[in-house]
């Protein structure tokens, strides 16, 4: 492999598990003498992933931080520039999914997804802009999703806070084009690590007793889930390899997939299938088709004489 990224500055964010994780490590593995700036919320995590990059030869710095907190991001920032000068490529990781209807999931809850999904990876990415600049160029790789390109239902705000993170994306690779910075974003699909449980553990705590919600059925169906992706699911390490393609190659495309079948499944989805039947597609997947149902039966008349209206 070249070395391009013997003598880089790399900082990661959500770098104390999962695709950041794995990245830090493949990165120091590969790259002997690379400099990392590794940032998440868990300072115990993110010291046991710089320990296993240190030893591979990496020179590492750590940084708790929450990617929700503008001064948080400032101090990550300084405190990368002081110990190395400079950051050459970005790596915005850190994200979570918040799943649910989107009619139930509290203003709060909201905010969050949109803080940490795309507000927190616009601030950060605005902070080293300019220092890319001045540098003579530099790469910014927006982990993103295959929701951020196709919806469904229970993911609407994780793909809408996708949505706009590739939107800015594109714009930022037109924008940035003139200073020789290179803007990618990673797609992946189901992965082998902690998303679920933490996307299960969103819905707890912003829904209260789903199961009494009119989307009952759903709530059921979710619960298994996460065994009917995982037969498709990459790893962390596989997702990672695809990330580093797209900080390395010499021409980095816009977009990078990384799920087994992801281009098709978004082909057929956005250019073959009728919007109705893809519609119907996600609707019995997550099972709002037996949300229909229930709430069909609910809607029947009581024996008051009166005959249900017609739609």
């Amino acid at each position: 492999m070249s070395n391009f990224l013997s003598d880089r500055v790399v900082l990661i964010t959500g770098a104390s598990s999962g695709i950041g994780a794995a990245l830090a490590q493949l990165l120091a593995e590969q790259h002997s003498g690379i400099r990392l700036i590794l940032a998440a919320r868990d300072a115990d995590k993110l010291e046991s992933v710089a320990t296993h990059c240190r030893k591979a030869g990496a020179d590492v710095l750590v940084v708790p931080t929450d990617i929700t907190k503008v001064e948080q991001i400032d101090a990550l920032v300084a405190a990368g520039l002081n110990r190395f000068g400079w950051v050459d490529i970005l790596v915005n990781n850190a994200g979570y999914g918040q799943m649910g209807p989107a009619e139930l999931i509290p203003v709060e809850a909201i905010r969050r997804q949109f803080e940490v999904n795309l507000i927190g990876p616009i601030t950060l990415t605005r902070a080293l802009i300019p220092v890319m600049r001045d540098r003579g160029g530099g790469r910014i790789i927006n982990v993103s999703s295959l929701g951020g390109r196709l919806a469904f239902p229970f993911g609407g705000l994780y793909s809408a806070s996708k949505f706009a993170l590739e939107g800015i994306s594109d714009a930022w690779r037109m924008e940035l084009e003139p200073f020789n910075i290179r803007v990618s974003v990673v797609e992946p699909g189901a992965v082998q690590n902690d998303f679920v449980d933490v996307a299960q553990q969103q819905v707890k705590l912003a829904i209260h007793n789903p199961m009494e919600t009119p989307y009952r059925a759903a709530f059921e169906k979710l619960e298994g889930l996460d065994q009917q992706v995982s037969r498709s699911a990459w790893t962390s390490e596989q997702v990672a390899k695809v990330v580093l393609k797209a900080i390395s190659d010499r021409h980095p495309k816009p977009r990078y997939m990384a799920a087994t079948g992801g281009r098709f499944l978004v082909f057929v989805m956005t250019k073959l299938m009728p919007t109705r039947l893809v519609d119907r597609f996600w609707q019995r997947f997550y099972g709002i088709d037996q949300v229909a149902k229930d709430w069909r039966l609910k809607q029947q008349p009581k024996g008051n004489g009166l005959a249900a209206p017609r739609k």
